[in-house]
């Protein structure tokens, strides 16, 4: 069964309904509600996005007050061979692995909490001065695509992701074509005066800038810090000397980077706390959670003489370039699944008009479609259905409950919710569950009239230890794709990405009870709170550069992420034979009868092919039930 979409307004107005390939019809009436729907388009509300205010109220509601919702007498709607929740990359590549196995006429309902598909894979749009920008809210990246799995690199070949354009798209001299490089922001309120400088250390390429010394003397800091910094970054010294390669490891693994630089290194504690938080674009921590192993995995001043202790194994190892990125990030993935669950609603076939078609929200949920998805949509109750091969889900939707039943059911929503919608978990899975606490995150775009003031200064990226808000932020990535291009001089307007990760350094909490502190810091965050801020750290930041927060500032997007990262098994306190094929997340993600679980969570991987792999696995558990 498919939808046709060839009514003109004309016949709107008169009255006439929708044809449909199989004989239906849609009234006037619905026409009106589906062109309702459509007339707000998420991708270009700016504000408070992400976990925007009504995603979260009914979960929380659940989870944390104990509330429930009479459950439906009878089902509400149709029954469906899968009933997802979750519409992110893992529930959406469940969808349509589903469907490409079960056949092409399997009914699919895929539910969400948010008023957008996609997940943490979120587009966020812009118009500005007559051009149309386009920013990442979330999932940044496609990182490194040749160490996917077989289900992963198929699924984006289905999706007419190919990876390989990426070289075209992204320029990887844009910035260096134009002297940008690295700055570090000093803000008045920390260090005496706004002063923003060239930084000495370069981040993930193990090397310091030639006129160290220059540099570090220009730091706002004391001269015996200044002197400590120098010292850290020029001297070759083996601070571990006198130990076996393997102990070096050992050890490093048993202590934190920023415990290495105070113990081992003796390092000024003004030098470690602005090295502390280089790795929270990475990690959404900083290095006082951090093993020093990681700092060496990672390029970190002080570790470099590990290399003479032969191979160590490293995620980072790879020839590919990170530069597999939309511009509007893995919404693009998104998009691409979308696209090919529901044809009407983003038309095209090239990974060009991926970026450049409008999705037409309004046709997402028409019941002719095979496949549905249903935003704002919470479910609160997910239980198989004795003697009927079925499971039952009952959903809050503007307030009313829905019932709603699968032949199978697929949760790739947040992890920690499993155990408080399916009543079915056993109590060791649910602990298993509870064993991982996901990063808190926030990624905020900014849209500027122009980047006069980056040129100036001579940087595409600043690092702002101890800031305001944002640790660190940048102008986007340099992608252009198809009719969509980025900025190509400083007179236009162009994104700039902002990273904030509410950690709680340095007062004795693990990686976990950091995001937990973090997570509720956040929710009482409001949008002012995160725009004061945003403008603090730019107008100080770039103001040597003629910045000017007030004229510069066309719109901002605050996309705030509570549970953000999936939690990756940190060597500083989980057991060493914990990874992705070994832990608690591998019972946490166990079949209950014909509901499975399917989420980056359940990889204990925070990344694409992480969640595709959890939907191929779910998939398969549910096709061989």
């Amino acid at each position: 069964m498919s939808c046709r979409f060839d009514i003109t307004r004309r016949d709107f107005l008169n009255g006439m309904a929708l044809s449909l390939a199989a004989g239906g019809t849609l009234s006037p009436l619905e026409l009106m509600a589906m062109s309702g729907r459509a007339a707000e388009y998420p991708p270009a509300l700016t504000g408070m996005r992400g976990s925007h205010p009504g995603s979260f109220d009914v979960a929380h509601d659940l989870a944390r007050e104990g509330k429930t919702w009479p459950r439906p007498a009878s089902l509400t709607d149709d029954i469906y061979d899968l009933v997802v929740v979750g519409g992110g990359i893992s529930g959406l590549s469940a969808a349509l692995m589903f469907r490409q196995q079960a056949g092409p006429d399997a009914r699919i309902l895929v539910l969400d909490n948010h008023d957008d598909f996609g997940g943490h894979a979120k587009r966020n749009e812009f118009s500005v001065d007559g051009k149309t920008l386009i920013g990442y809210g979330g999932s940044q990246s496609i990182d490194t695509p040749g160490n996917y799995s077989r289900e992963a690199r198929q699924l984006l070949t289905d999706i007419g992701v190919d990876t390989k354009h990426f070289y075209d798209y992204f320029d990887q001299s844009f910035f260096a074509d134009r002297e940008l490089g690295q700055g570090i922001y000093f803000s008045a309120e920390h260090y005496g005066r706004d002063a923003t400088l060239p930084i000495a250390a370069r981040q993930y390429e193990r090397g310091i800038a030639d006129n160290v010394e220059e540099l570090i003397r220009a730091y706002p800091l004391l001269p015996e810090a200044q002197e400590s910094f120098i010292r850290l970054l020029t001297d070759a010294r083996d601070y571990l000397a006198g130990m076996e390669a393997g102990e070096k490891i050992a050890l490093m693994t048993r202590v934190s980077y920023s415990d290495y630089l105070r113990k081992y290194a003796d390092v000024h504690e003004d030098v470690v706390t602005i090295l502390r938080d280089f790795s929270k674009s990475l990690w959404g921590f900083g290095y006082d959670a951090l093993s020093a192993l990681e700092g060496y995995r990672l390029g970190m001043p002080g570790t470099a003489f590990l290399d003479d202790a032969g191979p160590i194994p490293s995620p980072y190892d790879g020839d590919e370039p990170y530069i597999f990125h939309f511009p509007d990030g893995n919404a693009g993935v998104a998009r691409g699944l979308v696209r090919q669950l529901i044809p009407a609603a983003l038309p095209g076939h090239s990974m060009e008009d991926l970026v450049a078609t409008r999705v037409d929200y309004g046709i997402l949920d028409l019941r002719c479609n095979r496949t549905r998805i249903r935003l704002n949509s919470t479910a609160v109750d997910v239980r198989n259905v004795e003697n009927a091969n079925a499971v039952d889900v009952t959903y809050v939707r503007d307030g009313k409950a829905h019932r709603v039943r699968g032949r199978h059911s697929i949760l790739a929503c947040y992890n920690h919710t499993v155990p408080h919608i399916c009543p079915e978990t056993p109590a060791s899975q649910a602990k298993a569950i509870r064993s991982a606490v996901k990063v808190p995150l926030v990624y905020i775009n900014v849209a500027l009239r122009n980047w006069r003031a980056f040129d100036n200064l001579g940087f595409e990226r600043i690092y702002t230890p101890q800031s305001t808000l944002m640790h660190s932020f940048t102008l986007d990535f340099p992608v252009s794709v198809g009719n969509y291009k980025f900025s190509p001089t400083p007179n236009d307007p162009v994104v700039v990405h902002g990273v904030y990760a509410p950690s709680v350094p340095d007062q004795g909490l693990d990686e976990r009870q950091q995001h937990i502190v973090g997570r509720l810091k956040l929710y009482e965050m409001t949008f002012a709170d995160f725009e004061q801020g945003i403008v603090r750290d730019m107008d100080g930041a770039l103001a040597a550069g003629g910045f000017d927060a007030e004229r510069d500032i066309a719109g901002i997007t605050v996309n705030r992420w509570p549970h953000g990262y999936a939690y990756e098994y940190n060597e500083l306190y989980d057991p060493p034979e914990w990874n992705r094929e070994n832990g608690p997340h591998i019972a946490g993600a166990a079949q209950i009868g014909r509901i499975s679980i399917a989420n980056s969570d359940a990889s204990a991987y925070a990344y694409v092919d992480g969640a595709i792999d959890a939907a191929a696995r779910a998939v398969k558990e549910q096709l061989d039930a």
